[in-house]
């Protein structure tokens, strides 16, 4: 909900919200007029989007927050003369109950904020990994080109690059944070990054338990503790949680029905490409180990008024396996119960239920059917 409420001075934005209050008191010296400015952010499950306009180079935003909160802000300036374009500027920071101020002269990546001891934080814990972000920026424009150029093998060399980087910034940026910065007010959200959407709970548990108490009990804290008992319940060696769900059809399909073969559980939607690019991979396995007790469940996350979109996909990228949805997009049912935060993600069920391998593709799968199914 958008409120502006002007002030004598200068245009306020009040966002009535739960938790502690939150004043932000900004400066803008530019060249260019300033045609608004947008603050976005996440509470819960809840996305929040407000904008203010800035009066005599100032703008103030109240809200309310329970923690210390990552946010977009967003600055777009007015068309200069001659020009077509409009400037767009953003930066990610934290914000953090109390009064913040924000002074920007001519860029906003240069802007210096104070009140913020998580800002603070996370500007300390960005330069650390700055040598890294840096590599793995300069890989977009050959990852690019091996595009244009339908480069597979240029594509596939540059993401291992890219995933090496990510690792190893991982084990020797992240956790080192996290391990010697317990009591950082952010200290929780790193330890959200180092455990990406498929977490391992071995590993992540007892980084989460070291937090202190106080942290463990802010709301973002209790969700990410049910996150990890979901990633146990979901873990491999585990049994596959039991669903129904309709398919394509509108009639129940229950994971138990497929007991007795190895099952592919996968997620995905008409709308995300990579897994669109999966596609083809899942096809030849399935064609290839189909009559070998081998099938494949597809769970997808296509969005409310959708299902058109849902079908034609699954016709145009010739999937003929079973497929179901409740088409409620991130809030589908079994997205939720198996604690699915981004896609594609695949979970390989043996025949007695148990999971054996998660986020298996391209030749790992093949691989893994071969050692299963010779």
């Amino acid at each position: 909900m958008k409120s502006i409420f002007p002030l004598l001075v200068f245009p306020a934005l009040v966002l009535a919200e739960p938790g502690k209050p939150l004043t932000i008191k900004g400066t803008i010296k530019s060249a260019d007029p300033v045609k608004m400015i947008y603050l976005n952010y996440s509470v819960g499950e809840d996305r929040k989007s407000d904008s203010v306009a800035a009066t005599k180079g100032q703008f103030t935003i109240k809200t309310a927050l329970e923690e210390p909160t990552q946010a977009m802000l967003t600055i777009k300036y007015d068309k200069p003369d001659g020009k077509t374009n409009t400037r767009v500027e953003r930066k990610m920071i934290f914000l953090e109950p109390g009064q913040m101020t924000i002074r920007i002269k001519d860029s906003l990546q240069g802007a210096t904020i104070s009140g913020s001891k998580a800002n603070a934080e996370f500007e300390k814990l960005n330069k650390l990994g700055e040598s890294y972000d840096e590599a793995m920026q300069a890989l977009n424009e050959p990852y690019s080109k091996c595009y244009e150029q339908k480069d597979e093998e240029g594509m596939k060399r540059i993401m291992a690059q890219f995933d090496s980087l990510s690792k190893e910034k991982s084990n020797k940026v992240t956790l080192p944070y996290i391990v010697n910065n317990g009591n950082s007010p952010i200290a929780l959200y790193v330890l959200k990054q180092y455990a990406g959407y498929d977490l391992d709970p071995a590993k992540v548990e007892p980084l989460f338990e070291a937090l202190p108490a106080g942290t463990k009990q802010l709301p973002s804290g209790i969700a990410f503790k049910n996150q990890i008992e979901t990633a146990k319940k979901t873990a491999v060696g585990a049994y596959a949680l039991e669903f129904t769900q309709n398919d394509t059809l509108d009639k129940p399909v229950s994971l138990s029905s497929f007991r007795g073969k190895y099952v592919l559980l996968d997620f995905w939607a008409s709308w995300c490409g990579p897994c669109r690019a999966e596609n083809p991979n899942v096809v030849k396995a399935y064609e290839q180990y189909k009559d070998k007790q081998f099938t494949v469940l597809s769970v997808s996350l296509d969005q409310p008024g959708k299902k058109q979109a849902w079908l034609d996909a699954i016709h145009k990228d010739g999937l003929t396996w079973t497929h179901v949805s409740d088409l409620k997009f991130w809030n589908n049912a079994v997205a939720k119960l198996y604690g699915i935060q981004a896609i594609p993600q695949n979970l390989l069920i043996d025949q007695q239920g148990k999971i054996i391998a998660k986020n298996i593709t391209g030749e790992d799968l093949h691989k893994k059917l071969a050692e299963l199914l010779p």
